[in-house]
């Protein structure tokens, strides 16, 4: 379906944010042969280009299983796996070899084309690759030989860094090289992990025939922590591609921040998780041991303490106690080790489709991490589903961090008459306005 001019307009705008968190980070894309073979693959590469283009640096890393199956075959070979692991003998290696310069070169010149009024004319992006990955064998397991099947020994980081500074997109094939001159076969899914956490990246991003990681009841999980999904994996309560989220688990554990899980056969589903507030996919994040909820009864005495020092500078109006209480459901919290160290509450005007964003704070020895962004994006996610399309705050000292959130400065005017009639024109409070839905 067509977008409008000004639907493209408002999405344009609504992603700039996304635009400049990505640019200059570091991202692992992760996708198997089956990916290459979609009649999708050709947008996503186009996707992959935008991506490149505006400052993400980025590692491409490819499987091969169904172009060496069909190697094999022609071959008249048999493939044979123990414990779901190839058994790569010499005629094996013949074949992944050949399926993986074949890829590589059919990645490269998609990469490569740009013709006129195409999406990557002009984009002259400059791939790489080589021998980038050291192996070692797997060995013999259980009295099985494996042969040329390896594991991921190290990664190149100062080689692959060298070429992302200089702007190039890194292509890792499923195969690496061992100092004896020795080339074994690998797993896509050991390099793209094996690559994310050695170059500290930012974000891995695997590409599944599915849209993400589902429970058992076919509901698709947008957000996971790292431990909640590990419980749930340990529990069979996941349904998703074992490669992919095998890749997210290990990377995640391992220091990388994001991990994301999309499906491939979605045209734009790249743009759409990377550059949109709902994504596309699932995610998975590192552990916060600090939680973020919603307020109850017995958070009162921490929300007091916290609020108290603020209200005695005048940064933020005094409440008392009673009032407090009787508001708590309004307001959300984060907790670390049991201390509240940061709230913010949310105030509902439905007949004016908005709300007030009231009583932010975050503990003086707790800012600046994102916390108070944190809870503005909680906050905006309870207006959305409460109905409201604007959020609006009154603030004496804070006006310029609200700006940096989006927030436009307006006037009185612009208040819920409710609102304006509880203006106090002696403490002078600026008014800031953020729209939900940006046009």
């Amino acid at each position: 379906m067509a977008l409008s001019d000004s639907e493209g307009i408002r999405l344009f705008r609504s992603s700039a944010p996304y635009i400049n968190a990505h640019r200059g980070k570091t991202f692992v894309i992760m996708f198997g042969g089956e990916t290459i073979e979609d009649p999708n693959f050709p947008k996503i590469i186009q996707d992959i280009a935008l991506l490149n283009s505006l400052g993400v640096k980025l590692v491409l890393v490819h499987g091969a299983r169904p172009q060496i199956e069909k190697r094999l075959a022609f071959r008249s070979k048999v493939s044979h796996f123990e414990n779901g692991i190839r058994i790569t003998d010499k005629d094996t290696l013949e074949c992944v070899k050949d399926a993986a310069g074949s890829l590589r070169s059919q990645i490269e010149a998609l990469l490569t084309m740009g013709l006129p009024n195409s999406p990557m004319h002009g984009s002259q992006i400059r791939v790489c690759s080589g021998n980038l990955v050291v192996a070692k064998p797997y060995g013999i397991k259980n009295g099985i030989d494996f042969e040329n099947t390896g594991l991921v020994r190290r990664v190149d980081v100062q080689g692959l860094n060298d070429h992302l500074d200089d702007g190039s997109i890194v292509l890792l094939s499923p195969m690496g090289y061992s100092p004896t001159g020795e080339v074994f076969n690998l797993s896509h899914e050991d390099v793209a992990t094996k690559a994310a956490i050695a170059l500290k990246a930012d974000k891995i991003i695997t590409l599944s025939e599915k849209d993400g990681i589902f429970n058992k009841q076919g509901k698709l999980l947008r957000t996971t922590e790292l431990n909640t999904l590990k419980k749930q994996r340990a529990l069979n309560n996941i349904d998703a591609e074992e490669t992919c989220i095998t890749a997210m688990i290990a990377s995640v554990e391992a220091g990388v921040q994001r991990a994301h899980c999309v499906n491939y056969h979605t045209d734009g589903v790249l743009l759409k998780e990377l550059f949109t507030r709902d994504g596309a996919g699932s995610l998975v994040l590192q552990n916060h041991y600090e939680q973020l909820r919603t307020a109850t009864i017995d958070d009162v005495g921490g929300i007091l303490r916290l609020i108290k020092p603020l209200e005695e500078s005048g940064a933020l109006v005094k409440r008392s106690r009673e009032r407090l209480e009787s508001e708590i459901d309004k307001f959300t919290v984060i907790v670390r080790d049991g201390m509240i160290i940061a709230c913010a509450a949310l105030y509902l005007y439905p007949d004016d489709g908005c709300g007030e964003l009231a009583c932010v704070a975050t503990h003086h020895d707790y800012r600046g991490a994102n916390r108070g962004e944190r809870l503005l994006d909680e906050i905006r996610k309870k207006a959305i589903l409460s109905g409201l399309d604007r959020l609006f705050v009154l603030t004496t000292v804070t006006g310029h961090w609200f700006l940096e959130q989006g927030f436009e400065g307006t006037t009185i005017d612009k208040l819920p008459a409710g609102k304006k009639e509880m203006y106090n024109f002696t403490r002078n409070s600026k008014v800031y306005m953020l729209s939900l839905f940006p046009s």
